[in-house]
């Protein structure tokens, strides 16, 4: 099946460059939800920054079905979401959240990516 997402390429724009790539949900490249949660593990490849961006809703089987995600170029998930900007350059082990647009990220202190 062929996403149809939700900015069309010809609307993405440079704002950002040299972060790689990160992992985002369809959430929020294909419905068009903002990013609500995102956290940054130990790169996976050479152009992976570590990043995973989701829009807070994806429930645990949604998020664990790969065809729900892909890499993107960092760049391109900030113009859907520009608000990340300012976070982008976090240590690996970072996380943030946020309940909603209009809010702020907060940091999560106590984040562990492995569940334990």
């Amino acid at each position: 099946m062929t996403k149809i997402y939700f900015l069309p390429k010809d609307q993405i724009q440079p704002l950002v460059s040299g972060y790689g790539a990160g992992l985002a949900s369809d959430m929020i490249t294909v419905d068009g939800l903002p990013v609500c949660f995102m956290y940054r593990e130990s790169p996976r490849h050479d152009h992976d920054s570590g990043w995973c961006f989701m829009s807070g809703q994806e429930t645990d089987e949604y998020a664990n079905d790969i065809e729900n995600l892909a890499y993107y170029n960092i760049n391109t998930i900030v113009n859907y979401d520009r608000s990340i900007i300012p976070l982008l350059d976090a240590p690996i082990g970072s996380a943030f959240e946020r309940n909603s647009s209009d809010e702020d990220f907060v940091e999560i202190l106590d984040w562990n990516s492995t569940g334990d």
